[in-house]
């Protein structure tokens, strides 16, 4: 087995890579398994620049690490807008890092103020870390906005740790809750992970950066 570090304290976040990785000889594990309690100063201009920095420094506890990032933006908002969230997701308006019980709070007052419901999107940027060498995959930003999502002041009792917004994300074809149980988040045509985000494209991007080889059972295309 290979030992891959995932430089985030997000249980979810860390549950998405392990399924991505799943059926390689890769193992996880994470910040908290490595007593790693140290952060980088995240001052990257997109998501995917973040994801790099976060990469090459914790690429100094692991050879093999992943790291991503996430902005979140309002389609009804301008992106030089002070309340456009960006890469602030949990400290919006450049205040204090927010729980995730916080983070609702706030942005439910947001939305409200916007009407009650707003359109909403993330862009995603991922990076890997493999011995010195740093590899990293952003999204389309207009493919982002085809994948957009509602967001409203009316919140579930439901919880994902990790990802609080998911209990005020409708999916804007069936109107239920990301939280609620057999939701696919984002109408694509494809099974997606994050907006924009085929699982084939970003599995075979890790795979391929990490340098993993495909299962013995599997063929390239990934059938028996």
């Amino acid at each position: 087995m290979i030992k891959v570090l995932i430089g985030t304290t997000n249980p979810s976040k860390v549950g998405r890579f392990e399924e991505l990785l799943k059926g390689t000889e890769a193992s996880i594990c994470t910040l908290q398994d490595l007593q790693i309690d140290v952060h980088p100063d995240e001052t990257g201009k997109t998501p995917e620049e973040n994801a790099v920095i976060k990469a090459r420094f914790y690429g100094q506890f692991s050879d093999l690490v992943i790291c991503n990032d996430s902005g979140l933006y309002f389609e009804g908002l301008p992106l030089d807008d002070s309340r456009q969230p960006g890469l602030n997701v949990r400290t919006p308006g450049g205040g204090k890092r927010l729980n995730d019980e916080e983070m609702i709070l706030w942005y439910t007052n947001l939305v409200h103020s916007l009407g009650g419901m707003c359109a909403a999107y993330y862009l995603d940027g991922i990076a890997v870390y493999n011995h010195g060498k740093v590899y990293s995959y952003m999204e389309n930003p207009d493919e982002a906005r085809h994948s957009s999502f509602y967001m409203t002041d009316r919140v579930s009792d439901k919880r994902h740790e990790g990802w609080p917004l998911d209990a005020m994300s409708l999916n804007r074809t069936t109107m239920t809750y990301f939280v609620d149980e057999g939701n696919r988040k984002y109408d694509m045509v494809e099974e997606v992970l994050h907006p924009g985000e085929s699982r084939s494209q970003l599995a075979a991007f890790l795979k391929e950066s990490l340098g993993l080889k495909q299962p013995s059972f599997m063929t390239e295309s990934g059938s028996f």
